[in-house]
């Protein structure tokens, strides 16, 4: 007797679970989500790279929230449940972040029925992350930016988080750029995950460094098992600050928090902030803004990937790193940090949204019907740039 399936949840499918003879695949929570995310080569964009070496891009906007900052998200919070620190009945959650961190926070907080406040400077560029936030159910407070003196921007906003649980005993921040629990959930998950996902043969890990975290908990993990991987730790050119350069503006939004941070600090302590190896990190290397922009783009355009400004810096330095001789076929991993649709506010998506603003126009006509076809993408003209 042949059984076709034609459909994964035909009539024989529902008799089994009827039955009980097969087994429901469903998580209980969203947090059960975060992590397991995939890993993808690229193919289109690395012409001048041998075929004989890969280049792999580890998608973290895959996990729930969509970041790679769900993960710590999730380990913050429940080591501190672990711990007696918590409890969705009493706590309210407070964090400083530039956003990423915050929506993992919200939807964590939102899943275990904590309350949560997120505190973001007030940028533009923080849209999204504000929207998100809020459609978690978080509150969102914005603090002051000071366009000259970027640094004293940051420690103004976790001054200020650091002030609201000093005067609530009953709000609680996981202080994501000083806590253990933040590399420890890639020590636990990312690391272990990358070397599955590469048969147990990885060369370099290349990633961008928002609190640090990541490169601390993966480069640990991966020089325990492999000591010759190479570990290199991007940041915008415009703001070197974890080489001893000067804190400054930029677009790389997601990296360069302009803080010399302490989860890269504890990787050799007291070691001075120049070039050179940090600890498990053998490179700290750079990527602009407009090239950050441009690789992200390049990326989405040829490879169907949308990624975001951090993600394209990365690429950026590890596509570098995959023409230097003596990279030929070795496996390079990039963690892609999150989504290119979590920056439409960013001018990395000003093209388009110029674009789209001319081809749906507000209101639309909605009484004539010729003609038919009212636009044509093909057919756009782009204005021209201001002088």
């Amino acid at each position: 007797m042949r059984i076709l399936f034609t459909r994964p949840y035909g009539r024989f499918a529902t008799e089994l679970f009827r039955r009980g003879l097969a087994t429901p695949s469903y998580a209980n929570s969203v947090t059960e989500l975060i992590g397991k995310t995939p890993m993808v080569r690229l193919r289109r964009v690395v012409q001048d790279v041998s075929p004989s070496t890969k280049v792999l891009l580890k998608l973290e906007m895959q996990n729930p929230g969509g970041s790679v900052k769900d993960r710590i998200a999730l380990s913050m919070i429940e080591a501190a449940e672990k711990r007696g620190e918590i409890s969705p009945e009493r706590t309210t959650i407070v964090e400083a972040t530039s956003g990423n961190t915050g929506i993992g926070l919200a939807m964590v907080a939102a899943a275990k029925g904590y309350k949560m406040i997120v505190v973001m400077p007030q940028l533009p560029s923080m849209f999204e992350r504000y929207i998100l936030v809020r459609k978690f159910g978080g509150q969102v407070h914005l603090t002051s930016v000071m366009k000259d003196d970027f640094r004293k921007t940051i420690d103004n906003m976790i001054q200020y988080s650091k002030d609201l649980c000093e005067k609530n005993q009953n709000y609680w921040s996981p202080t994501q750029f000083e806590t253990d629990d933040n590399p420890l959930a890639h020590s636990t998950t990312t690391g272990p995950e990358i070397w599955e996902q590469t048969g147990e043969s990885i060369d370099c890990f290349v990633a961008g460094a928002g609190t640090g975290g990541t490169l601390n908990g993966v480069g640990l993990f991966l020089k325990e098992k492999n000591p010759s991987c190479r570990v290199v730790c991007v940041e915008p050119t415009e703001a070197r600050v974890l080489v001893g350069n000067p804190s400054a503006m930029h677009g790389v939004v997601g990296i360069g928090a302009n803080i010399k941070l302490p989860l890269i600090e504890k990787l050799a302590p007291g070691q001075a902030w120049k070039e050179g190896p940090r600890g498990c990190i053998d490179e700290f290397l750079h990527a602009s803004t407009p090239e950050a922009v441009m690789w992200a783009n390049r990326v989405s355009a040829e490879e169907g990937l949308l990624v975001g400004p951090s993600s394209g810096a990365a690429i950026k330095v590890g596509i570098d790193i995959a023409k230097r001789p003596e990279m030929k076929g070795k496996t390079i991993v990039i963690l892609q940090a999150s989504s290119a649709i979590r920056y439409v506010s960013h001018p990395m998506w000003e093209p388009q949204r110029l674009e789209g603003a001319a081809a749906l126009p507000v209101p639309p006509d909605l009484e004539t019907e010729i003609p038919i076809v009212r636009w044509r993408s093909e057919s756009y003209v782009p204005p021209p740039k201001p002088s």
